[in-house]
């Protein structure tokens, strides 16, 4: 529905004629459609189609001349990166976000940026470098609770989301216990939703117990994972459920394990 929309009903405004400051809020607004169509093919593991769309976000953005939407769609190319396996490249792409538009995009928005640097500076296994941005993210959403161009869109960027990124950073770094601390001080995660945020965030706490030899709650975690995952077609949720697999490999002898391994096998083979 959004690639629809993208392409049958707000690329075609672009050839009409409008204001200076119509334009700008015209093109910022067709720039974030193209970006949400971009993150649902990352999600779906379609990455070239998804380049192509950030490309076409980035573009707009720079017509719109809006430093904030350029930061944002340039820092989700950033975790693109990333997530693809690359995150030398992403730390350099989420910095460069950040760098210009340091002076004038809102705060929040420098917050998106610094966060998606520390989710690659993790993956990259640098905990300096990925504590450090971890720190100046925060310390921007505070800014942003005082910072009159503070965007509506970008509201869900609070200290509980870091938490969750922080959650997944410090278990990329093989830090375990800071791992389901932060977890902790995340949003609570409640019983019976089936959401494809909160089965992959299941994934990260079970991935971390097993970091620390804890087979139980980390399999307990794994089923829950499981469970809400296997109801999803996401590329990207399978990923995570399939690092949680690997994991278990130092129990596979288990019964349960082989139990939960042929169960999760069922899930990530399925077309």
């Amino acid at each position: 529905m959004v690639t629809d929309c993208l392409t049958h009903r707000a690329v075609p405004l672009l050839q009409g004629a409008f204001t200076e400051s119509v334009g700008a809020e015209l093109f910022a607004a067709t720039a974030e459609l193209a970006r949400v169509a971009a993150w649902h093919d990352v999600d779906m593991g379609q990455h070239a189609t998804a380049q192509r769309h950030f490309v076409q976000a980035l573009r707009l953005a720079r017509a719109s001349a809006d430093p904030a939407v350029g930061a944002y769609v340039l820092s989700t190319m950033a975790l693109h990166t990333f997530l693809r396996g690359f995150p030398t490249e992403a730390v350099d792409m989420a910095e460069g976000a950040y760098e210009r538009a340091k002076r004038e995009a809102p705060a929040r928005v420098l917050a998106f940026a610094k966060l998606a640097q520390a989710r690659a500076h993790g993956l990259a296994g640098d905990a300096p470098g990925a504590v450090a941005a971890l720190i100046h993210a925060e310390q921007l959403v505070d800014a942003a609770e005082t910072d009159p161009r503070d965007p509506g869109w970008l509201a869900y960027l609070t200290h509980a989301r870091i938490a969750t990124d922080a959650a997944e950073i410090y278990r990329d770094l093989k830090l375990p216990d800071q791992s389901l601390s932060w977890s902790r001080r995340a949003s609570v995660m409640p019983a019976g939703v089936f959401s494809r945020a909160v089965g992959i965030r299941h994934t990260v706490v079970a991935t971390a117990h097993l970091q620390r030899r804890d087979l139980e709650p980390g399999l307990e975690a794994g089923e829950h994972a499981l469970t809400i995952l296997g109801r999803l077609h996401s590329t990207r949720s399978r990923s995570y459920l399939r690092a949680f697999t690997t994991a278990l490999a130092p129990w596979r002898s288990r019964p349960d394990v082989r139990d939960f391994l042929h169960r999760a096998d069922l899930v990530l083979t399925a077309d």
